[in-house]
């Protein structure tokens, strides 16, 4: 009886920290969920009245919850600015890392880079749109950081168009500002794409993809 008991005893010393571990990843998806409906419902605002018409009263009512409870997860309201201006270029760089990742061409890793940010781009259109409208609003700090992300990208890019204009692939006289168009021609869409409208999203990426290789592409044709 008592070895049974000890066994029971040891079992339930063995399961604490797993529980522990358990219900401390629940409460930060908890967290990172009453995080994020915060910022979506806040960035409709941004996106519909301007960040600076907007009032958290207004984002909490929405929310159906007090000020003080959105106070809890962000310092104020410029933070929650911050967060939506950032998503962007956030996910943007992260998409043309990865598709630096992937063996192949300069042609062909561009055309990856150009089709993913350009859905990270629709898919996110109010975000984008946001910061292109609000950025004079942005703290000086927060700006500086969102820029230096903004000049990775860019530095990223005019890297691999730099290869491509060693292989051959691009004729590019100067592939850092042409990094700058092409950061240019993508972000811009967030201002004129309707979901619904006379374009669908899919056209709009092989647009994309079709108007960055005529940019690079020597003449005669790419070799994409």
């Amino acid at each position: 009886m008592h070895k049974l008991a000890d066994s029971t005893d040891a079992a339930d010393m063995m399961d604490k920290p797993k529980k522990k571990r358990a219900a401390a990843q629940l409460k930060d998806e908890i967290t990172a969920y009453k995080r994020r409906r915060i910022l979506e419902e806040a960035s409709h605002f941004f996106f519909a009245n301007g960040y600076e018409a907007t009032t958290l009263d207004s984002v909490a009512e929405q929310l159906n919850v007090t000020k003080p409870f959105i106070y809890s997860y962000y310092k104020n309201k410029g933070e929650l600015l911050y967060e939506i201006c950032q998503t962007g270029i956030q996910l943007s760089l992260t998409a043309l890392e990865e598709a630096l990742s992937v063996e192949g061409t300069a042609s062909e890793q561009l055309k990856i880079v150009v089709e993913r940010v350009a859905r990270i781009i629709i898919e996110n259109q109010r975000y984008v749109t946001v910061y292109l409208r609000e950025e004079k609003c942005l703290l000086p700090e927060d700006a500086r950081r969102i820029r230096e992300l903004r000049h990775t990208f860019d530095t990223k890019l005019a890297a691999l168009l730099e290869r491509g204009k060693r292989s051959g692939e691009f004729d590019v006289q100067h592939p850092s500002r042409t990094a700058i168009w092409v950061s240019g021609l993508l972000s811009w869409i967030a201002l004129w794409y309707h979901e619904g409208g006379r374009w669908s999203a899919t056209e709009v990426v092989m647009d994309a993809i079709t108007m960055v290789q005529k940019m690079v592409q020597p003449a005669g044709g790419a070799r994409a």
